[in-house]
């Protein structure tokens, strides 16, 4: 069985998937959700409910602001209260619809299309479902997956591939999803194929993820336009460009996307998004977040709305241990630390990472000895350690010039790096 990777870069950091055994449960509805008007990349979505209106589970209740933006839709029955701002994890404020559910929550009920209507779709209609849904990309980016797939003009993709490598450590809510549903997320791409005018499929898993890896290729089984990579574990595995190179040997040219490649990346949860809102009826409201940390007694994968408070979602698996020092949303390497625990969940929130203070503490950074270990992982080919001191001077035209919008944000320099230098920070920055 060949073994597909990227070439140049990367790092192998601990998996700690302390939670792939554990199979998705639901967690209790929170007594107050708040839902935020920035939930993709792109323009806030603008309300068109009021306070005092009622909303039914997966009614509307703000619209796309713009042709890059997203649907949002109300998680549960209940009442508008108010609209006003609240902060995000990292502290900024934001608009933000607040409902207070209902004490009894019928069951949801959408209107659904059997197998010949799905297979009688348009390309348009699937996409104008897609937009409808208020689908956006579940790996991280949070790209509103309509726009992926209305291609510019002059632009062909020929390949779709799906993401399933989950490399950062901890996270395994794909894991489990490619476990459990993975008939459904195959068929999610070969809609999304269609939508784009696609015409293959990869499914690009990594190795350590054996179940998974079945899953997908029982579910791939007899369909012709659908192949299975199995992915050497190394992150970032999944970023695009390297995902790209490993899946099909293209590579993606500095400033471009995907597309300029001939391919669409989308991620497994995306995928299984696009198949509830099509064969379902169903919109995104809800989604698979993987709780966990080294202490946590209560860590596992669970079905979270969007919209109850972080510190909720921790309280309802038991709470915080009496030694957690930081909060993250996200994996280690990618994720950012929560500034508050009152923020409240998105579609974008793919991990809770509960840190204990030996692992959240940040060392004293030492002068750089020019080792050039960060210029060997740098799966982009940058040199971190000079663009981190371009950064640290501000001299952002010679930062340019040495391609630092072509950095991934990956942290592996950070990660490798022996005198701890903060040098993500600086390429943030720049």
């Amino acid at each position: 069985m060949s073994i597909k990777t990227f070439r140049k870069g990367g790092i192998h950091p601990d998996a700690d998937k302390l939670t792939a055994d554990c199979m998705p449960e639901r967690t209790p509805l929170a007594d107050k959700l708040t839902i935020m008007l920035s939930q993709s990349i792109g323009a806030p979505s603008q309300p068109v409910v009021a306070a005092g209106a009622h909303v039914a589970a997966g009614e509307l209740i703000a619209k796309a602001g713009g042709f890059v933006s997203s649907n949002i839709h109300s998680p549960c029955a209940g009442t508008v209260k108010k609209i006003e701002p609240a902060r995000t994890p990292q502290g900024l404020w934001q608009n933000a619809i607040i409902i207070e559910p209902d004490a009894e929550q019928p069951e949801p009920t959408f209107n659904g299309r059997t197998e010949a209507e799905r297979e009688a779709l348009t390309p348009a209609e699937i996409i104008a479902i897609v937009a409808e849904a208020g689908i956006v990309g579940l790996g991280g980016a949070t790209f509103p997956t309509h726009v992926k797939l209305s291609l510019p003009p002059g632009k062909k993709a020929d390949t779709i591939i799906l993401n399933g490598a989950e490399c950062e450590p901890y996270l395994t809510c794909d894991d489990v999803l490619m476990r459990t549903r993975a008939r459904e997320i195959i068929d999610g791409a070969r809609l999304m194929k269609k939508g784009a005018g696609a015409g293959r499929i990869i499914a690009g898993v990594e190795e350590n993820k054996p179940e998974a890896i079945k899953a997908i290729r029982e579910a791939a089984a007899g369909i012709p336009d659908v192949e299975v990579a199995v992915l050497k574990k190394k992150y970032p595995q999944g970023s695009e460009k390297q995902l790209i190179q490993a899946c099909t040997g293209r590579v993606v040219p500095a400033g471009g996307l995907p597309v300029d490649a001939g391919v669409i990346v989308d991620n497994v949860a995306t995928a299984y998004a696009v198949w509830e809102a099509v064969a379902l009826g169903k919109p995104l409201y809800e989604r698979i977040v993987t709780v966990t940390g080294p202490n946590l007694e209560g860590r596992g994968n669970y079905i979270v709305a969007v919209g109850p408070p972080l510190e909720t979602i921790i309280n309802d698996i038991g709470g915080l241990p009496d030694d957690t020092e930081k909060v993250v949303c996200g994996g280690p390497m990618m994720g950012k630390a929560a500034s508050t625990l009152d923020s409240p969940s998105t579609k974008g929130l793919s991990g809770v990472l509960v840190l204990p203070e030996s692992m959240a503490m940040r060392r004293k950074p030492d002068p750089c000895i020019r080792c050039a270990r960060c210029v060997e992982v740098c799966p982009m080919g940058l040199e971190p350690y000079m663009l981190a001191q371009l950064g640290g001077h501000k001299r952002w035209a010679d930062a340019a010039a040495r391609g630092v919008a072509n950095c991934l944000e990956c942290g592996c320099r950070s990660y490798i790096c022996p005198p701890a230098r903060p040098l993500l920070h600086f390429h943030r920055a720049g």
